[in-house]
């Protein structure tokens, strides 16, 4: 018996079945496809809370054990009620002391940079004179129209205990607002799944067949022409199907920051087998991290071998349920209908897995699957709600347009009021014509919706060109993550070579850096190449192979970084280049001299400067310094300002005397010693 048959019998979920197998009873379960011995279940329901198998007690017993447990703990309360209150008072004290302490003096504002050292002024609080002459101070010469970026700012900013903030755009605090929305409240939805699979192994007919509709004859020679989203009532629940032109469109559409789908049914014909564009998708949706369903299709044709499909899925990566793995793989006949009612269950299994919810009472957010201009209609947009309700008459955002909603059709061509998390339906009222992939958001009103369109255009415009997609700042960004993982997409020449440099690829990753090779394949560099690479934000590199033209002007429209090599040893090299410039360097401190201070000024406007003789070396302004008090280190930082006589120097030479005033360090002795010195780093080797 499987688990989730047992759980159909007991009533309960899927989910808190495999829990408490795991839990309470201490079998160890895969999922709900698992299997369980006659025993197995005998066990389980033997854990099971049952009414008949406790022994209730005399109520004179539960009496007497009810008052007991009461004067224990009204014994318990007494005693350590006042100590719990005092001690729960003086953690008060010390959390509200601390919070003061940490926000007495310095504050958040919000400013966009550059700006003019008049508005910064304003925006942070103080006088513009006031900045002016600390920064005289400083010897830094400004005046009331400089331009304030960044880096200055951020430096002004300490002056006053400030800490600069970014402001949120408009269109992004509305987009953080429906996320955090989203999550209060929370409902079951039902997937949204995708049928993905090679070119004419059956995913529309399969489609077509649980829709109980022709829909394959309307596409021209049965290839799918368009995103389609269909929403289906089977016998054990609702599903959203999603029918793409393939892969591509998935990854697309992901790329633009939507991920739409929550399963993927992998569709593989029985008498083809594994073919290249199956191993595209199953990469493809594994990038994406989304589960996958497999439908072995035409399993009513004679001699095929399912087996054969399972062992050839195996290696790629889908290990089948019933063999041990986490797949659940259900042979089907589109033309027929054997095993669909299987596969719908699996699929509304595999949802309840997930445990799929949202927040149904606030407004709608999603994603477009498909728009287009209608001669006569206008904008037509498909759109997915994610969240929330989405009713006529809501006023969107949408990519970089906006617009009201006219009216809304379903898939089976009525017109509704509204729609609900994971459907989709054709709406009219959107100004231009959106982008697949593009996320709308529900706003309270058109004007509202109008200016943040406008907004967004103006600051599209104001932005340089789209940052190129390059091996140098794909690591920039790494830098910021917990995890380093340097994604790579592999074309060679033949499967040999592939398999050779995927291996040693592979060998690179170490504890700071994972390589990572998401998909890998023999031919040249595809248009599907380079959009996973997009989404997945990996580098595309290719031996002895070449470009597709659809995929060049891809490259070219987004500078991605694709790399084509004639020598094996020359691509391995430079990976390896790159990670080893991604490990973090071992910083050495390496010294520059050493100046010896005979005499202590204190001055009014300088503060505390030492008359210094250099013994050794030389001292460099731009340097870092350590003051050591009988061979003692008390002191390091930067050096404030070094000077000969009344002159500020860059540095002074050995058997020299030089004035130092040291950043933030005024308790200077005369005997002490200054040490300059200069961090150097350097970069680690990778050993393998």
């Amino acid at each position: 018996m499987r688990v989730y048959e047992l759980a159909k019998q007991l009533g309960v979920s899927s989910k808190s079945l495999v829990n408490f197998i795991r839990e309470k009873v201490g079998i160890e379960v895969k999922s709900h496809m698992s299997s369980l011995t006659e025993e197995q279940v005998k066990q389980i329901e033997e854990k099971l809370p049952s009414k008949e198998k406790k022994e209730t007690p005399p109520p004179q017993e539960v009496a007497k054990k009810k008052k007991k447990k009461e004067k224990a703990k009204e014994r318990v309360e007494g005693e350590t009620k006042e100590e719990r209150g005092q001690e729960e008072e003086r953690t008060e004290e010390k959390e509200e002391a601390k919070v003061e302490e940490e926000f007495s003096e310095i504050k958040e504002v919000e400013i966009s940079l550059p700006t003019s050292l008049r508005e910064f002024a304003e925006a942070i609080g103080v006088k513009p004179a006031d900045i002016l002459m600390k920064a005289l101070a400083k010897k830094m010469v400004l005046n009331i129209n400089s331009s304030i970026d960044k880096e200055l700012g951020e430096e002004i900013g300490s002056w006053y205990g400030v800490i600069l903030k970014e402001p949120v755009p408009e269109d992004e605090r509305i987009r953080l607002e429906h996320e955090e929305l989203a999550r209060q409240n929370p409902r079951p939805r039902h997937p949204v799944v995708t049928l993905m699979g090679h070119v004419d192994h059956g995913k529309t007919s399969l489609l077509d067949y649980i829709r109980k509709s022709n829909i394959t004859d309307k596409e021209y020679g049965g290839i799918t022409q368009h995103i389609g989203a269909y929403v289906v009532q089977t016998p054990y629940g609702k599903l959203t199907f999603l029918d793409t032109p393939g892969h591509e469109a998935f990854t697309a559409m992901r790329a633009r920051g939507a991920n739409v789908t929550d399963i993927v049914i992998l569709v593989v014909a029985a008498d083809d087998g594994v073919m290249p564009q199956t191993v595209e998708a199953i990469n493809h949706a594994k990038a994406a991290g989304v589960p996958i369903v497999v439908a072995i299709n035409k399993v009513d044709k004679p001699g095929v071998d399912v087996d054969r499909v399972k062992r050839q899925l195996m290696e790629h990566g889908l290990m089948p349920e019933e063999w041990g793995g986490k797949t659940i793989m259900v042979p089907v006949s589109a033309r027929t209908g054997q095993g669909v009612d299987d596969l719908l269950e699996m699929v509304v299994l595999e949802g309840e897995m997930l445990e799929l919810k949202t927040n149904y009472d606030k407004p709608a957010h999603g994603v477009v699957l498909e728009a287009q201009l209608h001669p006569f209609k206008g904008v037509v947009a498909t759109l997915l709600v994610q969240s929330g309700r989405l009713r006529v008459g809501d006023a969107i955002i949408v990519g970089d347009t906006y617009g009201k909603i006219k009216s809304i059709t379903n898939d089976r061509g009525e017109r509704i009021k509204e729609l609900l998390p994971s459907e989709a339906g054709e709406v009219l009222g959107i100004e231009e014509v959106p982008q697949a992939g593009d996320m709308f958001f529900v706003v309270p009103s058109e004007k509202e919706a109008r200016r943040i369109s406008e907004e967004r255009k103006e600051r599209k415009k104001a932005q340089t060109t789209a940052r190129p997609i390059s091996l140098e700042n794909i690591f920039e960004q790494m830098q910021k993550e917990e995890e380093k993982v340097l994604r790579i997409i592999l074309k060679a020449d033949v499967q040999g070579t592939l398999e050779a440099i995927r291996a040693s690829l592979e060998k690179l990753s170490n504890d700071e850096v994972r390589v990572e090779v998401i998909h890998a394949g023999v031919g040249e560099v595809s248009h599907s190449d380079v959009l996973l690479a997009e989404a997945s934000k990996a580098i595309v590199v290719g031996f002895n192979v070449g470009i597709n033209n659809r995929a060049k002007k891809y490259i070219e429209e987004k500078r991605l970084d694709v790399r084509i090599y004639k020598i094996i040893y020359e691509l391995i090299d430079q990976i390896k280049s790159a990670i080893e410039g991604m490990l973090e360097p071992v910083i050495r401190d390496v010294w520059i001299g050493t100046a010896e201070v005979r005499q202590v000024f204190k001055l009014s406007k300088a503060g505390t400067v030492a008359g210094c003789y250099v013994k050794k070396g030389k001292v460099v302004r731009s340097a870092k310094a350590k003051l050591l008090r009988n061979g003692q280190e008390v002191w390091s930082g930067k050096i404030a300002s070094l000077k000969r006589f009344k002159d500020d120097v860059r540095e002074v030479a050995e058997g020299y005397e030089c004035g130092i005033a040291l950043d933030g360090f005024s308790q200077i002795m005369v005997g002490d010693i200054i040490e300059c010195y200069q961090e150097e780093k350097i970069l680690r080797k990778l050993k393998v």
